[in-house]
């Protein structure tokens, strides 16, 4: 027996098909919203679509109760009004329907200085790329104020997990793993708020089965991982099947690419996220996912590293659900 239905806008993204997945193991009828079908996620039902159209996200939610608003810009083109339009736009989809929507946060909300993230904490983005996630969760407050519909939102660290890519794993730490090298992102002995997706699924869609107990405009804070870089380099070095090199990634490289590269220049502008222990707590969300929600972290890490491990000829002692290969 179906959970109910939901529809999931932007499901080629690493939020929107990790989500997909878990809806559809939990028991809901999934329906996911792209330009493509570019996974061809067994379960979910496609509805080709574009975030520039309203009518098109009209179509694509149909009659879901529950709507994962999973969409997103390329990171260099979130300004100039873009990204509060996109919203509005979902927004206008969503109508006074009354149904829920939920919504992936960051932790760009917050000061530099403010350590522990609650969901009750006043947001003081330090950059403009922070000041427009605030507009753009102030546009769903205020719908929500109406009654137009409901909205929780999901705030949680850098995503990471298998097959996940365009991310600091690919992109940076295992970049290398071919010549047996990790690069670590960060700064030495500074935790920094880690996602993995799949456990960051489950938990928006155990919102979402109990989304009847809550407000109409509410926030969560996933603790996910926090680790320092050291803590990452030991994880992964845990689950290679090869002795490898580990080192900080230089981050003049990052300031040097951003001169030719607009993505990287606008990472570089956030850096102060890997310079501060920024890390999201929520007693709330705790207890309505229980003890031992979370993947355990060299677990998490070992799965994610092993397609790495594989695809340069080495074989990770852990099998993708993180059982470990070798005595």
């Amino acid at each position: 027996m179906s959970k109910g239905k939901v529809a999931v806008l932007g499901v080629n993204g690493h939020i929107g098909q990790a989500v997909a997945k878990a809806f559809v193991a939990q028991g809901w009828d999934v329906t996911g919203m792209a330009r493509a079908d570019k996974h061809r996620t067994p379960g979910v039902r496609f509805v080709q679509g574009d975030s520039d159209s309203v009518e098109d996200m009209r179509r694509a939610i149909g009659d879901a109760e529950v709507v994962v608003n999973a969409l997103n810009l390329p990171y260099d083109k979130w300004f100039n009004g873009a990204m509060e339009a996109q919203m509005s736009r979902v927004a206008a989809a969503m109508g006074s329907s009354g149904r829920t929507m939920l919504f992936p946060g960051n932790i760009y909300n917050f000061a530099a200085d403010s350590d522990l993230l609650t969901p009750d904490l006043p947001q003081n983005p330090p950059t403009p790329r922070g000041a427009v996630r605030v507009r753009v969760e102030a546009i769903f407050e205020q719908a929500a104020k109406r009654g137009d519909f409901q909205v929780l939102i999901l705030r949680a660290g850098d995503f990471y997990g298998p097959g996940s890519e365009g991310d600091w794993f690919d992109q940076i730490i295992m970049r290398e793993v071919k010549a047996r090298k990790v690069s670590l992102q960060g700064t030495p002995g500074i935790g920094h708020s880690w996602a993995y997706l799949p456990d960051l699924a489950r938990a928006f869609e155990a919102l979402a089965a109990v989304r009847g107990t809550l407000g109409g405009f509410e926030r969560f804070h996933f603790s996910g991982h926090f680790a320092t870089p050291e803590q990452m380099g030991a994880a992964i070095a845990k689950a290679a099947p090869v002795s490898l090199k580990s080192g900080m990634f230089p981050f003049w490289m990052l300031q040097a690419f951003g001169l030719i590269d607009p993505v990287i220049r606008e990472v570089v502008k956030m850096r102060y996220i890997w310079q501060h222990p920024l890390r999201l707590t929520d007693a709330r969300l705790d207890e309505i996912l229980g003890k031992d929600f979370n993947t355990p972290f060299d677990v998490a890490v070992a799965a994610t590293v092993a397609p790495f491990f594989a695809k340069a000829g080495l074989e990770s002692q852990f099998s993708a659900n993180g059982t470990r290969r070798f005595a």
